[in-house]
């Protein structure tokens, strides 16, 4: 009977000490999955972060409204997201969800969520994407934004030489490293391989804005040169080609980048390609 109770005491003792601990050190919580309805009505759209309840480093970043946050418990799917809060659950942990902002409209939500994961980084969190418009709103060195909005304006006459444009929309980020920018400018491409081999040099244009020029070796066809890309998917280069090359000599670079070239593109026109013939 003694044995039995002193067993009572030290477990309530451990127990104690537990919380104690976690309220002393600031890691005692309620876990909860679902807001009030009197919370709902106040909060707005909100971005939010998942995070290691060990480490408190973010591992996800959202924004939503309504109980969009808690949704993410629910998620049995194979993707990183899902995966990292299933290992925590197996060590019988739960995420640290947190609100970043809230009160807000979708649109800045969505600006405050891209910003977010820039400066955390994307390849330190498991989202698969960057937030929206993050190319456009999102982290950027300061001569490049004052570029992008006072940007000078330039036409078919100006440009001198047999030039390839490209259009590297979808694939531009403010953060791309030197020779990511070079081989999502180079390839993959659907040309007309004889224009494209008159062509000297290549404008990696992103939304009218001339980011890079390069200097063009020579064209081969699609994947068959050495890529850092990893989105290269079998069948995706019939009849597709990719440049090799280097930067353009730097009177050529200070002649065209962070130039607008936008007007040499017709209203509509979706084709990523232009040609600029001069010889």
């Amino acid at each position: 009977m003694i044995w039995l109770l002193m067993r009572k005491v030290n477990i309530r003792f451990i127990l104690n000490r537990v919380i104690i601990e976690k309220v002393l050190s600031g890691g005692y919580m309620r876990f909860i999955s679902e807001f009030s309805k009197e919370t709902l009505s106040k909060i707005g759209y909100y971005v939010y972060l998942y995070s290691d309840p060990d480490t408190k480093e973010p591992f996800y970043v959202g924004k939503g409204k309504g109980n969009r946050v808690f949704n993410h418990l629910k998620d049995i799917g194979n993707n990183k997201k899902a995966n990292k809060i299933q290992e925590l659950e197996k060590e019988g942990k739960k995420p640290l969800i947190e609100i970043l902002a809230h009160g807000l409209d979708e649109e800045n939500a969505l600006k405050i969520e891209a910003a977010a994961i820039d400066l955390i980084g994307i390849n330190n969190l498991t989202n698969e994407q960057r937030g929206h418009h993050s190319s456009t709103y999102g982290r950027v060195e300061v001569s490049n934004l004052n570029a992008r909005y006072s940007v000078e304006h330039i036409s078919r006459l100006d440009i001198d030489e047999n030039v390839i444009l490209i259009r590297i929309n979808q694939n531009y980020r403010n953060d791309l490293k030197v020779n990511e920018l070079y081989d999502v400018t180079r390839g993959i491409w659907a040309v007309d391989i004889n224009r494209a081999k008159t062509m000297k040099y290549a404008f990696a244009v992103y939304y009218g804005l001339v980011v890079e020029v390069y200097s063009i070796a020579t064209w081969f066809p699609a994947g068959t040169t050495y890529s850092y890309r990893i989105d290269k998917v079998e069948g995706k280069f019939a009849k597709r080609y990719e440049f090799v090359g280097n930067i353009a000599p730097e009177e050529i670079r200070n002649k065209y980048i962070n130039k607008n070239v936008s007007s040499l593109f017709k209203s509509g026109n979706q084709n990523p390609i232009m040609y600029i013939e001069k010889t």
